[in-house]
């Protein structure tokens, strides 16, 4: 198994140190910073073997610790939106911090993305962070202990979430990766194809949250599992918000399922992703607005996209939505796995 380099990449403006951790196998090169327990970069192979870094990024810590967008980071104590901030939970409201309009987003404005973890363990192409999230963050109930582990195989990516606490609280961890094709030949999404097997999605409102219902993809332009589907900008725009930013439903068990397969047609590179979750979001890059970014290239509207494994969104306020709750006798886990490979897009 390969080793894992360690090296500063700055400091935090109260003097916390930020590391970069570098794995590297066969087929891929993966950089990760212990701020947000983020991915930093990630190479991987075209079709005539050249690697290329297909995640959006910045060059050094002050553009990441500025930055609004969640680029590689993990997301939490709940990815994904939380309506009005509020839930009802053994019996109390919770209020927790408004961020996205008038609903919870990623945690908070002070969410588990903005935090520098804690590196233990960098040993045979394996990182694990860890995290403490005391009672009262961000208005969450719960003294939250998480980890993230990423494993990098020869040709995949596994990715290992964890979480425990000493009180029942809502737990739904994500990567907020925004893969692209290539950060050295900068340009939107349009040569891209996504197939998700999924027969539902989650419909939202104006403000992209879930409305609660649960529609069928079928005859619609969320049906992403007959055939591949081309991301021009034209169809993403006549999307409801300009793009996709919705949950598609997955089985509920337990099990390692396909969630999503990626494919670009001009490098042939496909990524195929796993998870035992019962929802992926997808998000467009619909509020990417042109910053600059890794190399001084600017991430512009349509130019990247997540593939978020995790919970259905506001499961805690929507009973008929999958368990999001963590108790000390049911700890939350989730796994996710993202394969790298060349060829066409299929759902096998």
């Amino acid at each position: 198994m390969g080793h894992v380099k360690c090296s500063e990449f700055g400091k935090t403006k109260n003097g916390q140190v930020v590391n970069l951790y570098e794995l590297k196998s066969n087929h891929v090169e993966l950089g990760l910073i212990n701020y947000g327990a983020t991915i930093a970069y990630l190479k991987v192979p075209d079709r005539f073997g050249k690697r290329d870094d297909i995640v959006t990024g910045f060059d050094n810590l002050e553009d990441y610790l500025s930055c609004k967008n969640y680029f590689g980071c993990v997301v939490g104590r709940v990815a994904n939106r939380i309506g009005e901030g509020k839930f009802h939970l053994n019996g109390q409201e919770w209020v927790v911090d408004v961020n996205n309009g008038p609903n919870c987003n990623h945690g908070g404005s002070a969410g588990f993305d903005t935090k520098v973890w804690e590196c233990t363990s960098a040993e045979n192409n394996s990182v694990t962070f860890r995290l403490e999230s005391p009672h009262g963050d961000m208005g969450f109930p719960g003294d939250v202990v998480v980890t993230v582990t990423y494993i990098l195989h020869n040709n995949e990516l596994e990715i290992k979430y964890k979480g425990t606490s000493n009180q029942p609280t809502p737990m739904n961890l994500t990567i907020h990766s925004h893969f692209i094709k290539d950060i050295s030949k900068w340009e939107n999404f349009c040569d891209h194809f996504l197939n998700i097997p999924a027969d539902h999605y989650l419909p939202t409102d104006e403000h992209c949250l879930v409305t609660g219902d649960m529609a069928p993809s079928e005859k619609t332009d969320f049906n992403l599992k007959n055939e591949p589907r081309k991301l021009t900008q034209d169809f993403l725009l006549n999307l409801p918000g300009g793009g996709y930013d919705h949950n598609f439903c997955l089985t509920r068990d337990k099990t390692k399922k396909l969630a999503a397969v990626l494919t670009h047609a001009g490098t042939s590179r496909v990524l195929k992703v796993y998870t035992d979750q019962p929802g992926i979001q997808v998000y467009t890059g619909n509020f990417l607005n042109g910053m600059k970014g890794k190399q001084g290239v600017k991430y512009t509207k349509h130019s990247a996209i997540c593939l978020e494994t995790q919970n259905w969104p506001n499961a805690i306020n929507n009973p008929n939505f999958p368990d999001s709750i963590c108790t000390p006798d049911t700890p939350y886990s989730h796994n996710a796995w993202f394969e790298f490979a060349t060829g066409s897009c299929d759902l096998e």
